[in-house]
C-alpha cells in the first residue's frame, strides 16, 4: 500500500509560488509532483497549481517524464505580455507493487530517499553552482552561484530533464525552500523522528525551514511517499 503525505508554507514574500499535488490511479499508482514557480506575482501563484495538477496526473499514466514535459507545454510560450510564468519542479511515479519509483527533475527541486538507516539525494540540482562543484571549483566560489538556474521548467527538453530510480520505500520530493533553509543533518534526523507518518514529515519538513540573515524564508513544499 502506498501511503502520502505533502504540505506548503507560505515564505516571506507575498504570496506562495510553490504548489504541490498528488494523484492516484484506479490500480494504486501514485503520481506526484512538486513544482517551485521562479519568482512570486499573483500570476506565478495562479499557474503553478494547474501545472502541479497536470504533472501529477500525467506521471501517473505516463511517468514523471512526460507529466513534466506536458507541464512544460502550458508554459512553454511567453504569451502575449511575455510573462508566462516558469518554475522549476520534480515528479515521480509509484507503483503499488513496484521495486523501483521513477523520479524526473528540472532545476533545483529534490527527490530524496529513506531506506530507514540512511538519507539519499537521488537528484543533483541544475544549477551553475552545482556545475562549478562538479568540475572542482572552490566552494566558496560555486555557492554564489546556486541561484543561476542552468534550465526551468518552461524550457525543458527530454535532454533536461533528468531521471533517477529509487528503491527506498520513502521517498521525498522537496522545493528549495525545504533543502536550502535546513541542514542535511537536520532533514535526516526529521526522517528519522517522522519516517511512520507521511503527512507528519511533510508538515515537519516545511516547518523547520528557518529564515536566512537578511529575514527572508522561502516557499517550502514537500510530498512523502511511502509504501508498505
Amino acid at each position: 500500500m502506498i501511503i502520502t503525505g505533502h504540505a506548503t508554507r507560505e515564505g516571506t514574500a507575498a504570496d506562495n509560488a510553490d504548489a504541490c499535488r498528488v494523484y492516484t490511479l484506479a490500480d494504486g499508482t501514485v503520481g506526484a509532483a512538486v513544482i517551485d514557480g521562479i519568482g512570486h506575482g499573483l500570476h506565478t501563484s495562479r499557474t503553478v497549481p494547474l501545472l502541479a495538477e497536470t504533472a501529477a496526473r500525467i506521471a501517473a499514466r505516463r511517468g514523471p517524464l512526460s507529466g513534466l514535459l506536458t507541464a512544460a507545454e502550458l508554459i512553454a510560450d511567453p504569451g502575449i505580455d511575455g510573462e508566462e510564468a516558469d518554475a522549476v519542479a520534480v515528479a515521480a511515479r509509484v507503483y503499488p507493487d513496484g521495486d523501483v519509483a521513477v523520479v524526473n527533475w528540472t532545476g533545483d527541486a529534490r527527490a530524496y530517499g529513506w531506506d530507514g538507516t540512511r538519507l539519499r539525494l537521488y537528484s543533483n540540482d541544475h544549477t551553475v553552482g552545482q556545475q562549478l562543484r562538479a568540475n572542482g571549483i572552490a566552494l566558496e566560489i560555486a555557492e554564489a552561484h546556486d541561484n543561476w538556474l542552468r534550465t526551468s521548467l518552461a524550457r525543458a527538453t527530454v535532454g533536461t530533464v533528468y531521471t533517477a530510480g529509487i528503491k527506498d520505500k520513502l521517498i521525498i520530493l522537496s522545493s528549495d525552500g525545504v533543502h536550502d533553509q535546513i541542514t542535511p543533518a537536520a532533514l535526516e534526523n526529521l526522517v528519522r523522528d517522522h519516517a511512520d507518518d507521511p503527512q507528519a514529515l511533510a508538515g515537519a519538513l516545511v516547518a523547520a525551514a528557518q529564515p536566512d540573515a537578511d529575514g527572508y524564508r522561502d516557499d517550502a513544499t514537500a510530498i512523502v511517499i511511502t509504501q508498505s
